[in-house]
């Protein structure tokens, strides 16, 4: 198995942890038999030794506490895959740690793919659990659920049996904690609510302003996509408060407006910064719009090269439909943005590229890649490529360096061509996928497919029999398995 440093924060960061004692321990021996004694759990199958274990274990147990005294119940519960409980993480095929699954007394029901911290898991499994739609009776519960600070939907139904009927219940157990789901069937609140037979989604107040409804009719069929879409395409409005949580639902071309989004202790400011974005982005349906704290997001703001936000207006970024960035230079104003706007609309904007500078000398057997220069040195080389994604920090990276060096030099008369990227300080291009450090890439000579990721073992030899083996074309010093050959003579030539 190849060893790679995660980019992931330091052990220490995390602080002491939280108290565990609402967390149920389950062996192999009492699984089956606690899991029935509960009516939802969420079990994690974890390793002691595991890093994402260690990091996600104080947020689970201020989990478990927030959930204490939920209606319908639930369960936060652990169990030990190294040791008493083997067994049980072989059964539900468990490889990969943490793994989270959500149980029905002793049925799972689905695995968890909810957020990874203590608010939003409490979040994620009290919308898992108990029906996906509450039914509303009375003009009472229809006015506390449409009081929620989150976005509502309500299905309204002359017949609960009806195709829509069908079509919206359907949708609701697939995007349940997505938003708040209700329905009614009852007369009294048809006729007061004014809606029959449709489904309506209501926007929070906190996210009331003059630039879109504060709820949507739907106008469609009866089908399941038709109702899925209108939730999807509604459900964020005009700029979407973008969260750690939701982060990947915003798709490109998408721009943000990153400033300290507060809606517990400053929600006037938040919306005040918001009604500015709202009222050039009307103009602009092309593009997906969004809001988000520039605290919880400064590893995106890093990527644009701003290490601090000075002052208090948003700071624009952009990114169009080729994954390009874009940043707003000027200082945040309505006629600022309108104009950086039209500018991305047209094509006239500079992509941002977090680059070094390219190299002065780039001779070596080893060459040196940057964000700059990477269609130079990788793509338009003419030769094969191996392409190492390193960072300087990383102790996997320092230990292959100097085979990496050794395996240039043996490189040096082929066609091919070893290079090595800081993927610390340059944008990683498209399509190469970095996830960890270090991660090696075959490229192919003039081929048209994608990127090779190299997984294989890292001695000097093991790098030199892949390269054989998989270069276009047969290596003067080396067949096809990796072996030396001797040069020919002038008589063989």
């Amino acid at each position: 198995m190849l060893r790679t440093c995660l980019t992931i924060l330091p052990l220490l960061l995390l602080g002491a942890l939280a108290d565990e004692k609402y967390i149920l321990e389950l062996t192999d021996e009492t699984f089956e038999s606690e899991l029935t004694r509960h009516e939802n759990t969420l079990v994690m199958f974890y390793a002691p030794w595991c890093g994402h274990c260690k990091r996600l274990k104080p947020e689970y147990a201020k989990a478990a506490e927030l959930l204490l005294g939920s209606e319908p119940p639930i369960t936060l519960a652990n169990i030990d895959c190294t040791g008493a409980g083997k067994e049980t993480c072989n059964k539900y095929s468990v490889s990969g740690y943490p793994t989270l699954k959500i149980f029905e007394g002793a049925e799972m029901r689905s695995d968890y793919n909810g957020p990874r911290e203590a608010l939003g898991i409490a979040k994620y499994m009290k919308s898992q659990v108990g029906p996906a739609s509450q039914q509303l009776t009375n003009e009472k519960s229809h006015k506390t659920f449409l009081e929620g600070d989150e976005v509502s939907v309500v299905g309204y139904f002359e017949k609960d049996d009806s195709p829509l009927a069908a079509a919206y219940l359907t949708v609701t157990k697939k995007l349940r904690g997505k938003a708040r789901f209700a329905h009614t069937s009852t007369n009294e609140l048809l006729e007061s609510a004014g809606h029959k037979n449709t489904i309506v989604l209501y926007r929070p107040k906190q996210l009331h302003n003059k630039f879109e409804p504060d709820s949507v009719v739907y106008d469609g069929g009866d089908s399941i996509g038709e109702v899925a879409e209108f939730i999807s395409k509604n459900y964020f409005g005009l700029a979407g408060v973008r969260t750690r949580d939701n982060k990947d639902e915003f798709k490109n071309p998408l721009v943000i407006a990153y400033y300290n989004v507060d809606y517990v202790k400053n929600a006037k400011s938040t919306n005040y910064w918001r009604n500015r974005i709202m009222k050039v982005a009307k103009d602009f349906p092309e593009f997906s719009f969004a809001i988000a704290s520039k605290d919880d997001f400064q590893h995106e703001l890093n990527e644009y090269g701003i290490d601090f936000v000075k002052n208090d207006k948003p700071v624009i970024l952009a990114r169009d439909a080729k994954n390009q960035k874009f940043l707003l230079k000027e200082e945040f104003s309505v006629d600022s943005f309108e104009t950086f706007l039209k500018d991305l609309q047209n094509g006239a904007l500079e992509p941002y590229l977090k680059s070094e500078p390219i190299p002065e000398s780039n001779t070596g057997n080893v060459k040196i890649a940057v964000a700059k220069n990477f269609d130079e040195v990788v793509n338009n080389n003419g030769k094969d490529t191996l392409i190492e994604f390193y960072a300087p920090w990383c102790a996997h990276c320092k230990k292959l360096a100097p085979v990496y060096d050794q395996l240039g030099e043996k490189m040096a008369d082929e066609d091919v061509e070893i290079v090595k990227f800081d993927a610390t300080v340059n944008d990683v291009p498209a399509p190469y996928n970095v996830r960890g450090f270090p991660t090696l890439f075959w490229a192919p000579r003039d081929s048209k497919e994608s990127p090779i990721e190299y997984e294989g073992k890292r001695g000097l030899e093991d790098l030199v029999e892949y390269v054989a083996k998989h270069a276009t074309d047969q290596l003067k010093g080396y067949d096809r398995k990796g072996k030396p050959v001797k040069p020919r003579t002038d008589d063989e030539l």
